[in-house]
């Protein structure tokens, strides 16, 4: 991307600070604690801010942003064990949850997203919970849109099994 003088670099940071609060929630389920998360989520802006060249204009920064975060937290992961085992061990009690109606069936949710495997809980959380669509979760994750499509399915099928039919 060429920008042409100071307004499209004021442009490219608000837009990054508009996604803020989206990679922040992204973070805390990949890191499952606020300050790493927090730190996760500084790495990856410095690192958007340092290779901000690369993005191409007309394409999805979120995604884009996303990637590096996930890039970010994968090479933290893989410096400190396996990606599998960073992604493997989600807490499901790591947030507390309100007390009001629905409570229980929060935490049930989040117990059974928490107990699927780390590839399906990745894909149901990018394209359920952060609403991304296919396309934008394979950008993100760097799987092909079938494989995800697949992931996706795969993870409804898991909850839906899980939490069996509802009143």
């Amino acid at each position: 991307m060429k920008h042409s003088g100071k307004g499209a670099r004021f442009r490219f940071q608000d837009a990054i600070a508009e996604l803020t609060p989206q990679l922040r929630g992204f973070a805390r389920f990949l890191a499952r604690d606020a300050s790493r998360a927090d730190d996760l989520v500084q790495e990856a802006l410095l690192r958007a801010l340092e290779h901000e060249a690369m993005w191409q204009d007309g394409t999805d920064l979120r995604a884009w942003l996303f990637r590096i975060l996930r890039n970010a937290f994968l090479d933290q992961a893989r410096r400190s064990g396996t990606e599998r085992r960073a992604l493997g061990a989600i807490d499901p009690h790591a947030a507390q949850l309100p007390t009001q109606p629905g409570v229980t069936e929060l935490g049930e949710l989040g117990r059974a997203i928490a107990e699927l495997p780390a590839p399906l809980r990745e894909a149901i959380l990018l394209v359920a919970a952060l609403e991304f669509t296919v396309a934008e979760a394979a950008a993100v994750t760097g799987l092909p849109e079938g494989t995800l499509k697949a992931r996706v399915s795969r993870a409804r099928v898991a909850l839906a099994r899980r939490l069996g039919p509802r009143a």
